[in-house]
């Protein structure tokens, strides 16, 4: 939905007694309203003077069901994550342009020499960049010191939902030639150590998220394996090796799913046991 036709209907409905779960961008920051993700913070959704409860983005949605198991246990202190975007994250003109781009591509050379996969890609749509056979270091637009909005997004959404507003948070955002699901580094740093071992079985034991961590067999999450799925996936699990306080791991979701429709559902669905008690 878009920010501005939320922003101008969601307080129309919520004024005559409807509470509105909104999937747009319009009110996430607002203090009076909550941001919910039911595996994190499903108490929020009782903390709503506006009757509006907000969804959060698709990318923070990808990996803070993972991170608030952990946050539970350990308490999170600092986030340093990069982003592998998919290009539904762009909406449905992304997809079609990544689509017409790889077909251009296909059966080519490009991609041995600097610039031609520009000769080949005459269309960019949504993108700053040609997105077959290449990787972009930007998604979304342009906020303050050279950050994007997405990048702001993750670090803002992820201090709300976890109630930490003094978290440190240092994101980068990417958008990789992918169709459908999020994926992300993450290098998290508690105040309590963490155990790998015992980080894998919170992990594995956590509402929402499927653990994939066998890098011996060569088993770990990948973005053809998750899309249509719900849970958020985690792989790659590691206590880092100069710091004993963090943990790194690699974490991947369905932007489309528990990045967007299924966690509105799910707040939903919290509603709906409350108004039938």
């Amino acid at each position: 939905v878009p920010d501005e036709i939320s922003a101008e209907w969601a307080p129309i409905a919520a004024s005559r007694g409807a509470v509105v779960v909104d999937n747009s961008g319009a009110f996430r920051m607002d203090a009076d309203v909550p941001l919910v993700v039911p595996e994190v913070n499903p108490q929020e959704v009782k903390n709503r003077p506006r009757g509006i409860i907000s969804n959060p983005n698709c990318t923070t949605l990808s990996m803070i069901v993972a991170l608030g198991a952990l946050h539970k246990k350990y308490e999170l202190n600092e986030l340093v994550v990069s982003s592998y975007q998919a290009a539904s994250g762009a909406g449905q003109a992304g997809i079609d342009s990544l689509r017409a781009q790889i077909a251009a591509v296909a059966n080519t050379d490009a991609g041995d020499v600097a610039g031609d996969v520009r000769k080949h890609v005459t269309d960019l749509g949504p993108f700053p960049a040609p997105l077959a056979l290449n990787v972009i270091p930007w998604a979304g637009s342009l906020k303050q010191d050279g950050y994007s909005s997405e990048e702001l997004k993750v670090r803002n959404e992820s201090r709300k939902i976890l109630g930490l507003p003094n978290l440190k948070v240092s994101a980068t955002c990417v958008r990789v030639p992918v169709i459908t699901t999020h994926s992300l580094t993450v290098h998290a740093t508690f105040a309590q150590e963490p155990g790998r071992k015992e980080a894998q079985d919170i992990l594995e034991n956590a509402a929402g998220v499927k653990l994939v961590d066998d890098p011996e067999n060569y088993k770990f999450p990948t973005p053809a394996d998750v899309v249509g799925t719900d849970p958020t996936w985690v792989g790659r699990v590691r206590k880092s090796i100069d710091d004993p306080m963090s943990l790194d791991m690699f974490v991947c979701g369905d932007n489309l799913r528990k990045g967007a429709a299924l966690n509105t559902a799910q707040i939903a669905e919290l509603l709906a046991v409350e108004f039938t008690k």
